[in-house]
Formats: structure tokens, sequence, C-alpha cells
């Protein structure tokens, strides 16, 4: 290994020897900011996220942000150590070292790397709390922090291919009413029957336009319950639609069309998890391509979905390892990640360069 892929191994295990569950992420958060500082760099935190500009900041240059996460899901309880960074031939397993901490010092090495140099564009590295839980003191607090961030470059696993968009996602609370009875008698309004004739208006509901690259909103009914006993007939039934939507409505616009189709009403959770999608000829896109790098669609969530701005997600590791016991990550894999990820700031400069040029 070369000095880098030794520095990012040693980093990696010392995180997954902190623990660092959503929402307590204090202790990794300084590990990173002394890390950052002892390699020169002059960090900056909020809460528990750390970020740090590249020197020579210029704000009439575009920004790129380079983005991971240092929070992890709790261990499963079949977890051998999950606090115990631990090599057995090219495997490093341990708690977050797929999900996403490969990505996070893959990130970090490419940071220090060209935080000297002379780009098209500024960089600034964020390695964020709360992604786990979309918590409001990971990105969303960070933010507008970070002041005018033009692109970003988002660490997940995706085996370093490009996942050029991710779709949105909208849980809906859904509670048909009707009038209570007794069952024997016929009488009453059944809200079960209500809630049915929803479900199905929900399973088969088309939208009109249909994304060029994430295709079709999908809807799925997930959870049911209604009635109090046997011989009374439910004046509520409530439901629970999973929405997962795409940047040809916003979250919003899809919320009311879905309100209409419907009789229940329909009470969202939250509207702030967006689709996320990157054309094809934006230069994040063309430098992907340039790399080598196979764009897809993610089926998982991340930050971008927070993002107002456009973003691609890449990172070492595979997302079919994510929240799994006895997670871990290939030593080649980090290696794999830093040469990936110099590589393509250096296409996406030549993009920059000949978009700026």
């Amino acid at each position: 290994m070369d000095k880098a892929v030794t520095d990012a191994v040693e980093l990696l295990k010392r995180l997954i020897a902190t623990p660092s569950l959503s929402r307590d992420e204090a202790r990794t958060a300084e590990l990173i900011a002394g890390y950052l500082t002892e390699h020169g760099a002059v960090p900056e935190r909020l809460a528990n996220n750390v970020w740090v500009r590249s020197e020579g900041f210029d704000p009439a240059r575009p920004t790129l942000l380079l983005n991971s996460h240092h929070d992890t899901v709790r261990p499963a309880a079949s977890y051998r150590d999950p606090f115990v960074p631990t090599v057995e031939g090219d495997r490093l397993y341990g708690l977050g070292s797929n999900d996403a901490g490969a990505s996070a010092v893959c990130l970090i090495q490419t940071f220090l790397t060209f935080r000297k140099r002379e780009l098209p564009f500024n960089l600034v590295l964020a390695v964020s709390a709360e992604e786990e839980c979309m918590g409001e003191h990971g990105m969303r607090a960070l933010l507008p922090a970070l002041g005018r961030i033009d692109m970003a470059l988002v660490g997940e696993p995706t085996g370093m291919q490009a996942a050029a968009g991710e779709r949105g996602l909208v849980v809906l609370d859904c509670t048909a009413h009707g009038k209570s009875g007794h069952a024997a008698r016929g009488e009453g309004v059944n809200a079960l029957y209500i809630a049915l004739e929803d479900i199905a208006r929900l399973r088969s509901f088309r939208f009109e336009r249909e994304s060029e690259l994430l295709g079709p909103v999908g809807i799925a009914v997930t959870q049911i319950e209604a009635g109090t006993q046997h011989n009374v007939v439910p004046d509520t039934c409530r439901f629970v639609a999973d929405i997962r939507t795409t940047d040809a409505y916003t979250n919003e616009e899809t919320v009311e069309i879905l309100r209409a189709a419907i009789r229940s009403d329909a009470v969202p959770r939250s509207t702030r998890i967006r689709a996320s999608a990157l054309g094809a000829e934006h230069p994040l896109m063309r430098a992907a391509r340039a790399a080598g790098r196979t764009p897809y669609v993610s089926p998982t969530t991340s930050d971008m979905a927070l993002m107002p701005f456009p973003s691609l997600k890449m990172g070492p590791g595979q997302s079919s390892r994510s929240h799994t016991a006895d997670e871990f990550v290939l030593l080649t894999e980090i290696a794999e990640g830093i040469a990936v990820y110099e590589n393509y700031i250096e296409k996406l400069a030549l993009e920059y360069g000949k978009t700026l040029g």
C-alpha cells in the first residue's frame, strides 16, 4: 500500500473503534478534526459536522463539495464486535466500515492531496453527522454554514460507480373516516372499506409525467390498522403509504396529487427527502464517464436528498453490505476509492477548464 492508502486504512480503524451512532458522533468529529489539523488543514466544526475549505478559496470560482458521513446505525444484535476493527485477508470488519467510513477516509485523503493545488473550482470537504437519521443537526444544519455550493460528490458505497440519481421519499399517514355501528345490523359506514378502495386507487395510480432518469413515481402501501372488535364497524382506518418520488414533480406536488385521488386524509411526515437527478451532460457526469465510471440510479437515499444543487454519489464498498451484521469493506476497495477519486477530480478539472475556458 502507498502512504495515502495506509493512512486511510489506519484512520478508518480509529473511526470504527470510536462509537459514532447517529446523534452521538462527538468523539469521531473530534478525531476527524484532529486528523485534518495534523495534516496542515484548518477545519471548522458545527455540532458534530466537520468541514474545511481548500487553500486559495476564491468565491468567484465554482465550488465542489466533497461529502460523506461519519455516523452509523446501531449494530445488529448478531454483530461479532462492532467497535473492534478486524482485518481478515482483504476484509476490514467493523461498524461503519462500508457505510460510509471507507468513503469518508478516501475523500479526506483526496482533499488533502488537492487542497493546495490550482483547480478551476474550490474544494470544500464536509464530513457530516446524522446522515443515517436525516437529523436536524446534520447536513440540514451544515449547508447554510458552507456558503454557496455549486455541485457535490457524495461518498456512499456504490462500488465506485456513478449514481446519477436517487428517488426521494414521502411517507403518507392516511386516515379513512367512517361511522361506527353494529356489524350484525349492517349499520354505520365502514372506514376499512373506504381505506381499501383508496389503497386500490393508489396501487393502480399513474402520474402523468415520468422522470427521464428515475422513471415513474413508486407507491407502496405498507401498513394498515382498523377496528376494536369483531362486531363493531370501524369508524377509522389508518394506513401508511411509502412514496418514492422523482424529479418530475416536487414532493409537495406529489402529495397534493395523491390527496386529490383518495377520500382518506393524507398527511406527509416530511417533504424534505427530495429526488436527485443529474443530467447526462453536466460536468459531474462527463467527468464520471471520462473516468470510466458507469452511471446508474441508486436504490437508496443519502444526504443528496437535502442538496439543492447538482450532485453525484460515488464511493468504495457495496450498498448491499450496509446495515448488515459483520459489515466490512475490502482494503483493495479503499485503494481503488482513493485512485478513482483522484482521477475523477482531475477529469472534472479538465471539464471545468473546458467550460470556463
